[in-house]
C-alpha cells in the first residue's frame, strides 16, 4: 500500500505533464503564430520600415484594391474546382478498392499513396513535362486527331494549375473516402441485398449516404491544401496563372511588406478555418451530411 501510495503522485505528475504538453503544443505552434500574424496585420510599412502602430489600412487596401479581391475569389473558385474534381475521381477509385478482397486491397492502396513519398518539386516538374507543348498529353491529342497541333492550353495558365493540383492532391482524397467506405457495416449491405434491393439502390440508399462524411473530409482536406499552395502556381501558372498564394509569397519576399502579407494571411486563414470546420461537422455527423 505504501509503495502504491508513493508512486501515485508521480503518476499524477506525469499525467499533468502530458495534459499540459497536449494543450501547450497547439498553443505554441498554432495559436501563437496566428496571433503574431494578426498583430502584424495592423502595422504598416513606410519606406521599407515596419511602423508598429495600429492601422486598418491593410484590410482597407485588400477590400478596395481592384487587384487583390478578384484574385482571392478566383483562387477560391479554383480550389473548389480542384476539390470537386478530386472527389469525382477519387470516389470511384476508393470504391473499387473496397470491392477487392484480401491483400490486393491494401497493396493497391499503397501503390496509390506512393506518390506522397516523392519530392513535391519533382512531381510538379514531371506533370509540367506531361502538360507542355511537347509533352505526352499534347502528343496524344495530336495523334488521336483531336488537335491539329500542340496547344498551350495545358501549361502556364489557370488550366495548368487546375490539372496539376488535381493530380497532386488526388491521393489525399482517396484515403479518407476509402476509410469511410471501409467502415460501412457489411451487414447493412447484405440486409439490403436480402430485401431485394438492386446494387444501384443499395449504393444510393446505404453506401453513398454513409460515405458522405468521408467525402466531406476529403473535400475540405484537398481545398485547404490547394488554397495554401503557392509553389504549384509559381511553377506551372506563368503570367496568366496568378493566384492568391503567389501574392502572399511576393509580399513576404520581393515586396517586403510583411504587415500587408499578414493581413492577406489572416483573410486566407479565415477561409481555411471555415473549410476545416465545415469538413469536421459533416465528417462527424452522417445525418447532417446526408
Amino acid at each position: 500500500m505504501s509503495k502504491a501510495g508513493s508512486t501515485l503522485p508521480a503518476e499524477k505528475r506525469l499525467s499533468l505533464l502530458v495534459t499540459v504538453l497536449a494543450f501547450a503544443l497547439p498553443v505554441v505552434f498554432v495559436l501563437v503564430p496566428l496571433a503574431i500574424f494578426l498583430g502584424y496585420s495592423f502595422f504598416s510599412v513606410d519606406q521599407g520600415t515596419i511602423v508598429y502602430g495600429f492601422s486598418l489600412g491593410n484590410y482597407v487596401r485588400f477590400f478596395t484594391d481592384p487587384v487583390f479581391l478578384p484574385v482571392f475569389w478566383n483562387t477560391l473558385v479554383l480550389c473548389v474546382s480542384v476539390a470537386i474534381i478530386c472527389i469525382l475521381l477519387a470516389y470511384p477509385a476508393a470504391y473499387f478498392l473496397t470491392t477487392l478482397k484480401g491483400r490486393w486491397r491494401y497493396a493497391l492502396l499503397m501503390l496509390l499513396l506512393v506518390p506522397l513519398l516523392m519530392s513535391y518539386v519533382i512531381k510538379i516538374y514531371a506533370i509540367r513535362s506531361i502538360l507542355g507543348l511537347n509533352g505526352f498529353l499534347n502528343n496524344a491529342l495530336v495523334a488521336l486527331g483531336i488537335l491539329q497541333e500542340p496547344s498551350a492550353l495545358f501549361v502556364f495558365n489557370m488550366n495548368a494549375i487546375l490539372l496539376t493540383l488535381t493530380l497532386l492532391l488526388i491521393p489525399f482524397a482517396i484515403l479518407p473516402i476509402f476509410l469511410s467506405l471501409e467502415r460501412i457495416p457489411q451487414v447493412l449491405l447484405r440486409a439490403s441485398d436480402d430485401l431485394g434491393a438492386s446494387g444501384l439502390q443499395t449504393f444510393l440508399r446505404i453506401t453513398l449516404p454513409l460515405s458522405l462524411p468521408g467525402v466531406a473530409s476529403a473535400a475540405s482536406f484537398v481545398f485547404v491544401l490547394a488554397i495554401g499552395d503557392f509553389l504549384t502556381p509559381q511553377m506551372v501558372g506563368g503570367i496568366s496563372g496568378f493566384t492568391f498564394g503567389r501574392i502572399l509569397y511576393s509580399q513576404f519576399g520581393t515586396a517586403y511588406n510583411w504587415p500587408f502579407g499578414a493581413a492577406l494571411s489572416v483573410a486566407l486563414a479565415v477561409v481555411v478555418i471555415a473549410a476545416i470546420l465545415i469538413g469536421e461537422r459533416f465528417g462527424r455527423n452522417p445525418g447532417t451530411s446526408a
